[in-house]
């Protein structure tokens, strides 16, 4: 889990460069933001919302997610675009994400945790 720089807990991500694949966009923003290098496993889920940007205002972002398995690489943050990250067990990374993280990417740490045999639920693990 990664703080960005509003405070807020969230997943590593970004913008994709020209010529990558959502993949490929994926790894590198995670290795870029937490240090980790990973593989994908699978998709997790897709996504959609609206930000205020300050120079052209209301715009769309849609985020593809993946369940990412870490394989080498030192815990280390891009303090240039976030305040920290963290390693933490599922069941805190779901109390955090309750408590801390943004709310349309609970659907997305819950589905990532599924995967992993972990159910939970909006007021802690079942």
């Amino acid at each position: 889990m990664i703080q960005d720089r509003y405070g807020k807990i969230t997943l590593p991500k970004g913008k994709m460069e020209p010529g990558e694949t959502k993949e490929q966009t994926a790894l590198r923003e995670i290795a870029e933001e937490t240090g980790i290098e990973g593989e994908i496993i699978e998709p997790i889920e897709t996504i959609s919302y609206q930000f205020s940007h300050p120079k052209h205002g209301n715009m769309d972002k849609e985020v593809h997610y993946f369940l990412v398995r870490g394989i080498g690489g030192n815990l280390q943050a891009q303090v240039e675009e976030i305040r920290g990250v963290e390693w933490l067990e599922p069941v805190e990374a779901w109390r955090q994400q309750i408590q801390y993280g943004y709310s349309n990417n609970d659907s997305v740490l819950c589905k990532a945790l599924k995967k992993l045999g972990i159910e939970v639920s909006s007021d802690g693990m079942e």
